[in-house]
């Protein structure tokens, strides 16, 4: 009988060690960079009950009719993989009450996670994929937009990633967006026949959804469609105008997309997209982030009225982009002190060696295969070690170790008792001086 294969579920995919260091590192400098802007991380369980995505989301949203990953669980329950971040993260906004005034507004929270969505893995998107998101709760500013959309492009450029598109549009307030779906059904209807099944099924119960059709016949169609930005209300055409000045004081180049509408039903007002050009992502400009502001979700999820906005980075792309950009980032770790030990009685003495570095705060490690030393100074320089201590039997005897600096090549002996009470003067002071003492003669 055959053995069974065990293999990874399609659409996901394991993260080894050296490859998890980028990603690491991406996130660590996401973590540093949202600090600056006063925004603090939030974790949020994998698993939400359905309702808090299909009301948030919109019914009619790929999202909820195609692509959630849901089940009923032994309590009989409705619970759904979150398939984006912000309404888990609303919702726990809501849950813990952190709308009372003695919190500061607007409330900025970050997220770094795995969401799950059912659709057909490509280059850079998997069924279980990760996301970097901000969300700010508490504020109806458009100069929080456009610090919003600035902290984007600023991570972006702090990873080095360039050749950047920043597309913006405003889906107005309320009366606005009722405007324009009277508008938007007007031109639709008499190329209903022409549009994809789906499509007639998104003008009957929600036509802006039109609009965010990957089919190429509808892009066709849409593409001559009322602009949703002539019929923005007074107060929606001011607060558009606003962040548009806001964005031109900061110097950030955007270009106006009319057509942009994000593919959740919760934005309104601010939309945006960031997009760049790169084959690792396929042709044409590909949207590497995406979001915008959602002033009725709070309220949707049980909470007072309170407007939001925020935004989302799919890192399965953003990793390709960066591999492809041949950005610098980091493939392991190197470690600070090696030790090679070998002869009788060194093994216990390696052992204590390695840990009472550690202890120090430096990163160290041994062999544990009983290799020989040269095998040794080999795994050392494959692991990048900044420093080499060797103990051997004489060593022992002597009570001594060698310590050298694998960037200079000097070397020095040691007593093993300094090395335990003392070791940062020996590498930091000791083995540098000895380097220039050398230099000197």
């Amino acid at each position: 009988m055959a053995q069974p294969t065990y293999q990874k579920p399609k659409g996901t995919a394991d993260l080894l060690p050296g490859e998890s260091a980028k990603w690491h590192y991406v996130e660590e400098t996401a973590r540093l960079l949202f600090s600056d802007y006063q925004y603090n991380e939030v974790r949020t369980p994998l698993f939400e009950s359905f309702e808090v995505f299909s009301r948030t989301s919109g019914d009619t949203s790929d999202v909820v009719t195609k692509e959630m990953y849901d089940f009923y669980d032994k309590g009989d329950r409705h619970i759904a993989l979150r398939p984006e971040g912000t309404a888990g993260v609303v919702r726990a906004f809501v849950e813990n009450k952190l709308f009372g005034p003695e919190y500061q507004k607007p409330y900025k929270m970050f997220y770094i996670g795995p969401m799950f969505r059912y659709e057909r893995p490509q280059a850079g998107r998997m069924r279980q994929f990760h996301q970097i998101g901000v969300e700010a709760l508490g504020s109806e500013s458009p100069a929080l937009d456009a610090e919003t959309i600035a902290m984007v492009i600023d991570f972006f450029q702090t990873l080095g990633v360039t050749n950047l598109k920043l597309t913006v549009n405003s889906l107005g307030d309320l009366a606005s967006r009722e405007n324009y779906r009277q508008a938007l059904i007007a031109y639709l209807q008499p190329h209903a026949a022409e549009l994809s099944a789906d499509s007639q099924v998104r003008l009957e119960q929600n036509p802006l959804r039109v609009l965010d059709s990957k089919d190429a016949k509808d892009q066709e169609i849409v593409a001559g469609a009322p602009s949703i930005l002539e019929y923005l209300t007074p107060d929606a055409k001011a607060r558009w105008e606003q962040l548009q000045a806001a964005l031109d004081a900061l110097g950030i180049d955007y270009e106006i997309d009319a057509n942009v509408v994000r593919g959740l039903d919760y934005y309104n007002h601010t939309i945006f997209e960031v997009m760049t050009q790169s084959p690792a992502l396929g042709r044409g400009w590909v949207t590497i982030a995406g979001g915008g502001r959602y002033n009725g979700l709070v309220e949707e999820l049980g909470g007072p009225e309170m407007p939001g906005v925020g935004f989302g980075i799919g890192l399965e792309r953003l990793m390709l982009l960066l591999a492809a950009e041949n950005a610098s980032l980091p493939e392991a770790t190197p470690v600070d002190v090696y030790v090679a030990n070998q002869g009788e009685g060194t093994d216990v003495v390696a052992l204590q060696m390695v840990q009472a570095i550690r202890s120090f705060g430096y990163s160290a490690d041994r062999d544990y295969l009983d290799r020989k030393l040269k095998a040794q100074f080999k795994a050392a320089d494959r692991q990048n070690a900044r420093y080499i201590i060797t103990l051997g039997e004489r060593e022992l005897a002597e009570q001594s170790a060698n310590l050298k600096n694998l960037t200079t090549g000097t070397e020095i002996s040691v007593k093993l008792a300094e090395l335990y009470t003392n070791l940062p003067a020996y590498i930091d002071d000791v083995v540098e001086d000895a380097a220039a003492s050398e230099e000197t003669e």
